[in-house]
């Protein structure tokens, strides 16, 4: 049992970070769906890199701003930026597609549009603001693991929830998770959230990450039928801007 849970766990750093992670045996689609629990893991850890990041620069004298661009740059050197090139694709193809087909056709497209550059400027800069007004780092270090946690335990509730939007996608190969497994992955996000926020906080924060990742999931569904993983990385991102959001409100 302790090895699936170990190699479940490699094969989430696999999809969601650039890490040199070694594999007992070949990654195959189908472990995707089965390593859903350990999504909100991963996202932890890469919230303890960031906001590990933040207190270092905030140490040297960095003001809280710059700080916080660090922490972000950080954990999008560790993911290769992929939520947010996701982000970008999809406020490209969204906001530039009429139809279905044309949509999916500016999606694929390696190149970032204005809608996508406006989405993602706007996306960082509010993640930054966000953490410069929470300001110290015994508030931002868990603000990030469990932003982190929280906002990637979305994800296989919306492998399960919703179809591939196309038939050769990695969210096709992967095929849905089985409920469990999406059940325990919200769970680990949501307990993480609880245990180093409170109850209070992190109900807060886990409505407002859960509703902005269900706009995104129902804005795709009308759009084009179902995700794709340039759809989960939207709602990874919009989610994970929505918990520090709150956060900052509850302090306010």
């Amino acid at each position: 049992m302790f090895g699936d849970a170990l190699h479940d766990f490699k094969v989430a750093l696999v999809f969601l970070t650039r890490l040199p992670v070694r594999l007992a045996r070949p990654w195959r689609a189908e472990d995707l769906a089965a390593s859903a629990p350990m999504f909100p893991a991963v996202g932890a850890l890469l919230g303890l890199a960031g906001g590990v990041a933040y207190a270092l620069a905030w140490h040297l004298g960095l003001t809280s701003f710059l700080a916080a661009l660090a922490a972000i740059a950080v954990v999008a050197l560790l993911t290769g930026a992929m939520h947010e090139d996701g982000l970008a694709d999809v406020a490209d193809g969204f906001g530039g597609g009429r139809t279905r087909d044309d949509t999916m056709r500016i999606m694929r497209d390696p190149r970032i549009g204005t809608f996508g550059a406006l989405a993602l400027l706007l996306v960082v800069l509010a993640r930054t603001g966000a953490l410069a007004n929470l300001a110290q780092p015994l508030l931002v270090l868990p603000a990030l693991v469990t932003a982190g946690a929280v906002s990637r335990a979305a994800l296989p509730a919306m492998l399960w929830a919703l179809p591939s939007a196309r038939p050769d996608g990695l969210a096709a190969a992967a095929g849905r998770p089985h409920w469990t497994r999406v059940a325990a992955g919200v769970a680990l996000g949501c307990v993480l959230a609880f245990l180093l926020l409170g109850p209070a906080t992190a109900l807060t924060g886990v409505l407002a990450a859960g509703l902005l990742a269900l706009l995104v999931a129902a804005l795709a569904w009308r759009r084009i039928g179902g995700i794709t993983g340039d759809v989960l990385g939207a709602a990874q991102q919009v989610a994970e801007l929505g918990f520090l959001l709150a956060l900052v409100s509850i302090r306010a």
